[in-house]
């Protein structure tokens, strides 16, 4: 096992086309292997980051939706945590809610208080500490002010149908453009500690998001968590650790593959106790050899009219890079994209590829059912 620690740096709701545009992102490239096509399976936090933690879709291990953190099924999935504490990690997360992500494993599961905290001198303070204690440490910590930001100026203010907020698209940009500048210079600080700690010459450096967010694409979600389409689902990732040369992979990947990722590069053998992995390791991709793509499969539970999300999922998605097949379940709608000449997913072509459809449909059917 290679005596690496890990440190994992969520941006929470960071969209994937204004990290892909970013100058901060662009200095790193040199640095991080930089996956550009990550799939999320929820476009929610809850759901996303259960199965970023245990590399396993939630209609398998129970958490699939806001409402069921506590529905994981601890007994049949192993997370990332388990693994490392087991080997003797200490292991620290400092999160936003005590509901976002599983907390088996960890040594400590901090909680602040995202309207007041100083998110950066925490996070700071933190990497400082477990690397004075001078024990391999796995940290998660979970940025959160752009959900804040998000929460405080349009879910509190709009509901998915307010004309007010589809009309000021502007507004909605310069809002998320501000939101997203903040996180950067959070990631900045971070990165300035770990080098002066240095901490990258002996650590596993994964920066993600757990899924994109809404600015006004289209009527029916004015954040996240209605639809799955793809500023939600497109997410990013960056990993860095030592004797690995940068790499920038544009093939489509999913989020549940960054878990058996770093259980490949510790030399971590799946615990056949078990159920089995959905998400399957990168390294061959990190390494500039060729691996076939993987179907994504996301889903969520559509609020239409109501005031908060179903219990269940409701809306369901299996994607491509070039094909795009969403099932309304409840209504009993699809929707097909051409994702490589309509990457904006404005014209359902439905009923017009009879073959691609069916091949679609059927994987999903099979994910949902487990087959």
């Amino acid at each position: 096992m290679k005596d690496l620690n890990l440190i994992l740096i969520l941006i929470d709701s960071g969209r994937q086309d204004y990290m892909i545009k970013s100058e901060m992102i662009e200095r790193l490239r040199s640095k991080f292997s930089f996956f550009t096509n990550v799939i999320t399976y929820a476009p929610h936090t809850i759901a996303s980051m259960h199965a970023i933690f245990s590399g396993c879709y939630g209609n398998r291990t129970g958490t699939n939706s806001y409402w069921s953190t506590f529905k994981f099924k601890k007994n049949k999935f192993k997370t990332l945590t388990e693994y490392l504490h087991e080997l003797g990690f200490k292991t620290y997360a400092d999160v936003h809610s005590d509901i976002v992500s599983p907390k088996q494993g960890f040594n400590q599961f901090r909680i602040y208080d995202e309207e007041t905290v100083d998110i950066t001198t925490r996070h700071c303070d933190l990497l400082n500490e477990v690397s004075n204690e001078g024990e391999k440490f796995f940290v998660y910590l979970h940025y959160s002010k752009i959900h804040t930001g998000i929460k405080n100026e349009v879910l509190k203010k709009y509901t998915n149908f307010s004309e007010d907020y589809y009309k000021n698209l502007k507004l909605n940009e310069k809002r998320y453009e501000r939101l997203f500048h903040e996180s950067e210079n959070y990631l900045n600080k971070i990165l300035e500690t770990i080098c002066s700690l240095e901490l990258e010459k002996n650590s596993i450096i994964l920066i993600m998001s757990d899924h994109g967010i809404s600015i006004g694409e289209k009527m029916g979600e004015i954040a996240y968590g209605a639809f799955c389409y793809d500023y939600t689902l497109k997410t990013f990732s960056l990993i860095k650790f030592p004797e690995i040369t940068p790499i920038q992979i544009n093939q489509q990947i999913r989020s549940i593959d960054m878990m058996p990722t770093i259980l490949d590069i510790l030399d971590i053998q799946v615990d056949k106790q078990f159920d089995e992995l959905d998400g399957k390791t990168l390294m061959p991709l990190i390494l500039g050899n060729n691996m076939d793509e993987e179907i994504a499969y996301s889903e969520t539970g559509n609020p239409l009219n109501e005031k908060r999300p179903p219990k269940e999922p409701n809306t369901m998605s299996v994607r491509t890079s070039k094909w795009k097949f969403i099932h309304n379940a409840h209504n009993n709608t699809k929707e097909l994209y051409d994702l490589e000449n309509d990457p904006s997913e404005t014209k359902n072509l439905f009923g017009t590829n009879s073959d691609i459809e069916n091949y679609l449909w059927e994987k999903l059917e099979n994910i949902r059912n487990n087959f």
